[in-house]
């Protein structure tokens, strides 16, 4: 039980309590004095007006991806390639000649010019072994040259489609991989044991904990993710919720749609993650007219709505959601297009957008004729903000980032992270959502809305409104207990708060220490 706090239960019916009664993994009673229900093997805890809210729910995330974040190289705070390379060298000295070396979080707009390099400071950092580094979005790839001619690529090379392989002024490879051309080398690179894929989701699922996630829905699993997953839950090891997306059409897609949806309390699959376009930050998004900063550029369509709308039927049929990423404006009107010749109309099937990062506003009304969920990341924006406007150019980008106009327009929007691209931490993107960094104000979210999206929002995303997201007598028990009120604290105060206590299922899953 916790008493005394400032209890925000994003339950309009009593939205402030402030005692909380937990029995096994469900809420016995919310609401005031209520120290009568505890029994004599009761832990009773006192918040002292802290304030507890509904666990975060990270709508867009890759548990594979963070926990492989926190074994490889970090490159997020490089200046330069040169600095991203000395980091490549400092990790020579423990390798094998020819032994791969990993990296991600590069990201070339906070480099001098601003501009992607070419493999030359990768070459000189690490001769003897093949290097691939990941740029922050995940869509982009910067190798050194022996990872290229481990893969076999050169001048003859052709772009794969949905890729694009960036070359110099005589056509051959710079070292940088745009979307599906990173896969020409990440074949290359042995895969992860089972042993390691389950112990990296373990290790995210302990980090998303002490972050104060109590569930995360894993944007586009394999079959060897929902292996660990099962395993981690038998041995009663996840602490936290996952609604898991079938990476794209395959084998796998085509297993689960002969089984049919699982719905689980610690894992649910009932969903496929789609790829229709790239990232606007390696100018991989799809957008309807050219880039404002490279004219002969419109970006990358990776699967064609006749592809999305084959999947949609198919999902539909089956009873699956269908989660398609689509970043520019092309790409989101090709998927809404695509969603709409198969859903006719409103309807409850709770299809979605992953980021609907860049939406013509004449394209925003869509998402409500056909009852699409706009799952988007806060912290995209605050990391975009720098550059997003020379992508875009000034009419363009009102149309970017637009929670606002999205919630105005009657879009149901779920919040998230899209970790390792972004931090992790739901607080983070709980202030870029009130705060946009002091960027296109009129789109930014009161708290009430950026609570919403990061709770009971999130769990309608995943059909889990009814035992989840709400503080409320009969839904799970799964609750944070902050330092701050992230509710009431100046907005500049928010970023302080800590995550005290994480709750899920009624079990104490993170403790911060006294």
């Amino acid at each position: 039980m916790i008493r005394n706090a400032r209890i925000y239960t994003v339950n309009p019916e009593r939205p402030i309590a402030r005692d909380i009664a937990v029995k096994g993994e469900t809420i016995l009673a919310v609401g005031a004095d209520l120290g009568a229900l505890a029994g004599p093997k009761t832990r009773v805890i006192d918040a002292r007006e802290r304030a507890v809210i509904p666990g975060f729910i990270d709508a867009h995330g890759h548990m594979r991806g963070l926990g492989e974040s926190l074994e490889v190289l970090d490159l997020r705070q490089a200046k330069s390639p040169e600095e991203a390379a000395k980091t490549v060298a400092g990790a020579v000295a423990s390798r094998q000649p020819g032994e791969w070396i990993l990296g991600r979080g590069w990201d070339q707009t906070r480099w001098p010019g601003g501009e992607f390099s070419d493999s030359g400071p990768l070459d000189r950092a690490a001769p003897r072994n093949p290097v691939f580094l990941t740029r922050v979005d995940g869509h982009a790839a910067w190798v050194n040259q022996r990872a290229l001619e481990t893969a076999d690529i050169n001048a003859a090379t052709t772009d794969p489609a949905g890729g694009r392989i960036l070359r110099d002024g005589a056509g051959r490879p710079t070292g940088v991989l745009v979307d599906r051309a990173m896969g020409l080398v990440r074949a290359r690179i042995p895969n992860a044991s089972p042993a390691q894929t389950k112990a990296r989701i373990a290790r995210a699922a302990e980090h998303c904990a002490r972050l104060g996630l109590t569930s995360v829905h894993d944007a586009g699993v394999g079959a060897d993710d929902i292996a660990a997953y099962e395993e981690l839950i038998r041995e009663g090891r996840l602490p936290v919720r996952i609604y898991a997306m079938i990476r794209g059409e395959g084998e796998l897609w085509k297993k689960w749609l002969e089984r049919g949806p699982l719905s689980g309390p610690w894992l649910t699959v009932r969903s496929i993650k789609l790829m229709a376009d790239g990232a606007l930050g390696s100018r991989g998004a799809a957008l309807k007219e050219p880039y404002s900063d490279e004219p002969s550029q419109r970006g990358l369509l990776i699967l064609s709505r006749t592809d999305i709308e084959r999947v949609a039927r198919q999902g539909l049929e089956r009873g699956f959601q269908v989660n398609t990423h689509a970043i520019g404006d092309r790409a989101n009107r090709e998927v809404l297009d695509a969603y709409g010749s198969v859903l006719g109309g409103a309807n409850g099937k709770r299809f979605r957008v992953e980021h609907a990062q860049v939406v013509s506003l004449s394209d925003i009304p869509l998402f409500v004729r056909f009852s699409v969920i706009a799952s988007m990341q806060a912290t995209h924006a605050t990391s975009d903000m720098r550059w997003a406007e020379q992508r875009l150019g000034a009419e363009r980008v009102k149309g970017a980032y637009a929670w606002k106009r999205m919630l105005g327009a009657g879009v149901r929007v779920a919040n998230g992270s899209d970790f390792p691209v972004e931090d992790a931490d739901p607080i983070a993107g709980f202030h870029a959502s009130v705060a946009r960094g002091g960027w296109q104000l009129s789109q930014r979210m009161s708290r009430e809305e950026a609570l919403r999206s990061w709770t009971i929002d999130a769990a309608y995303a995943a059909f889990e409104e009814k035992t989840k997201g709400s503080l409320e007598p009969g839904k799970l028990a799964d609750f944070v207990m902050l330092s701050r009120d992230i509710m009431r604290v100046p907005e500049a105060g928010i970023r302080d708060a800590r995550v005290e206590l994480t709750v899920t299922g009624g079990v104490i899953r993170h403790e911060a220490s006294k």
